[in-house]
């Protein structure tokens, strides 16, 4: 395709120095050029800043953000959609990768299909960048399905921001991916997604989602205070996420022998 619409990649970044040049660099090498990059620096205390700093002024495209105090992914990731000027926003944090032709096999996809919200199957590594398992990509997800369980991985979602505008996560640390995704999928009425893997998802020993009983607090909080659910809306929500989850989502889950 012709590399006729900008796109906007958000990057929110803490303490990120291991990983973001590599993160930045799965960017800078798409096919498809015709892109902005918002890294967000979430008051780091490593050498993020200056790594990013660096890349920048050699590379127009990189803009910086800069937060004054650490205030999560939902807030840093904010900042860059405010900023955004693209006709598709899409998403990387600073310690995953995407394959090359990642954007433009979604945006052609999009395009051609009229698709207003895309993602797609990715692959989780290791740290060391081992490849461990596939998450494979549902063909399409009604805003039904999606509330049983996040079926969007984030690195791998693009929206089109001229159809269903520009949409702001909750400034809450955890799950603020899905509630995006959520409102997305609400607004254009369907997603849509490709069976291929196009993104690397790394597995951190540190992650912030790595405590499973801290994640189920704020699952519910999305329901209950997020999409303003009653009390018990919320807990039997939570009742079908749990078999939704355990039970059904992980079969799209394949390992790499």
């Amino acid at each position: 395709m012709k590399h006729s619409v900008l796109v906007s990649v958000i990057m929110p970044a803490y303490n990120a120095a291991e990983f973001i040049t590599e993160a930045i660099a799965s960017v800078q090498e798409q096919t498809y050029t015709k892109w902005e990059l918002f890294v967000i620096d979430d008051n780091s205390k490593d050498f993020t800043l200056s790594q990013i700093e660096n890349l920048a002024r050699a590379d127009c495209r990189i803009r910086i953000i800069k937060n004054k105090e650490n205030r999560g992914a939902g807030y840093s990731r904010n900042r860059g959609i405010k900023a955004a000027e693209g006709d598709f926003i899409s998403f990387l944090d600073a310690d995953d990768l995407w394959k090359p032709d990642k954007l433009e096999k979604q945006l052609n996809f999009m395009i051609n299909n009229n698709v207003s919200v895309c993602f797609s199957s990715y692959k989780r590594i290791y740290e060391n960048g081992q490849k461990k398992e596939i998450v494979e990509a549902l063909p399409y997800l009604t805003f039904q399905k999606l509330l049983k369980a996040n079926y969007i991985g984030n690195l791998t979602g693009v929206y089109n921001v001229s159809k269903i505008g520009k949409i702001y996560t909750p400034e809450i640390r955890k799950r603020q991916d899905w509630a995006l995704w959520l409102e997305a999928v609400r607004r254009a009425g369907i997603a849509k997604g490709i069976q291929e893997p196009l993104a690397l998802y790394r597995i951190r020993r540190n992650s912030i989602s790595g405590n499973k009983l801290e994640m189920l607090a704020y699952n519910f909080n999305i329901y209950h205070k997020v999409l303003d659910f009653g009390l018990w809306k919320s807990l039997k929500s939570m009742v079908v996420f749990l078999r939704e989850q355990f039970m059904i989502k992980n079969r799209q889950i394949k390992r790499i022998k």
